[in-house]
């Protein structure tokens, strides 16, 4: 499972309608003594491992996972994942989008981007986060080819640089936003570290994917040799008896360990990323924490 990422992941683990049969049974009350009991660290989720339902019924889905105990929402950019299926919300204004968001009892700071419409569109992207009422552009990835060489990533560093400069005049933090594929080596050199030493610390933030624990990187490691280089993580766990995923709380993240370092990586927002089958005990293993 060395060369598990995010992509094959997503592909792997989507559920379609039955997700939607699986969400229709849970309880729509309960959760408000929890959430408040818990103000410190705000728990989200990412929408893209629920796209397919979350397209269907937006307004449903997010009060659904309102419900379950989740205070917030990280969006996929729709213009930028029209592929990726969520071309049903392209002709959505993101004024209505936030109200929509906001009705259902949740926070959005954060959204992820492509790389391409960052530099092709961004001033229109920026527009819209601004109305959406972002603090924060995610690049999702670079995407860069497996044959990419290191001058290729640190060359698509320098653009992102530049990118965060304008977001930052703007008034948005710019993020990035790592897969497994960050975790490789080209010529002895891991390229997640190649990345924080070129990217500008002040104009381009990183979102750790704590997934990566699966091939042997923590998150609070990171946390703890980069302080404040650091926005938001996305969370997972993961099982090394079973090899899989599992819930947050029941793998071997030591999660004590994860949120006093991501207080030293300067960590704003938490989201939980994972099957849909595991949000709800996530969420309330770490309201428990």
């Amino acid at each position: 499972m060395s060369t598990f990422n995010r992509r094959q992941f997503i592909e792997k683990n989507l559920m379609g309608l039955g997700s939607m049969a699986f969400l229709s049974q849970l309880p729509l009350t309960g959760h408000a003594d929890i959430i408040s009991s818990h103000p410190k660290h705000p728990v989200g989720f990412q929408v893209y491992t629920i796209r397919e339902m979350f397209v269907k019924d937006f307004p449903g889905t997010l009060k659904m996972m309102a419900n379950l105990g989740y205070q917030g929402v990280e969006m996929c950019s729709p213009p930028g994942y029209i592929t990726s299926g969520f071309e049903p919300l392209v002709k959505m204004k993101p004024e209505v989008m936030r109200q929509v968001i906001t009705d259902a009892g949740l926070t959005c700071e954060s959204s992820h981007f492509t790389f391409g419409e960052l530099k092709d569109n961004l001033e229109e992207r920026i527009e819209y986060s601004k109305k959406l009422g972002l603090t924060q552009m995610i690049c999702s990835s670079f995407w860069l080819p497996k044959e990419a060489k290191m001058s290729d990533w640190l060359k698509a560093c320098d653009q992102l640089n530049e990118i965060g400069l304008k977001t930052k005049k703007a008034g948005l933090q710019l993020g990035f936003h790592n897969h497994h594929m960050e975790f490789e080596k080209i010529d002895g050199e891991l390229i997640y570290d190649a990345l924080l030493k070129q990217f500008d610390p002040k104009l381009v933030k990183m979102q750790f994917q704590v997934a990566v624990i699966s091939i042997g990187y923590k998150a609070s490691d990171y946390f703890k040799k980069y302080p404040g280089r650091f926005i938001s993580a996305h969370l997972a766990d993961w099982s090394s008896t079973e090899n899989k995923q599992v819930a947050v709380g029941k793998g071997i993240v030591d999660w004590g360990e994860f949120y006093n370092a991501a207080e030293i990586g300067g960590v704003k927002n938490f989201y939980v990323e994972m099957d849909m089958d595991k949000f709800k005990e996530s969420v309330e293993n770490i309201h428990a924490m």
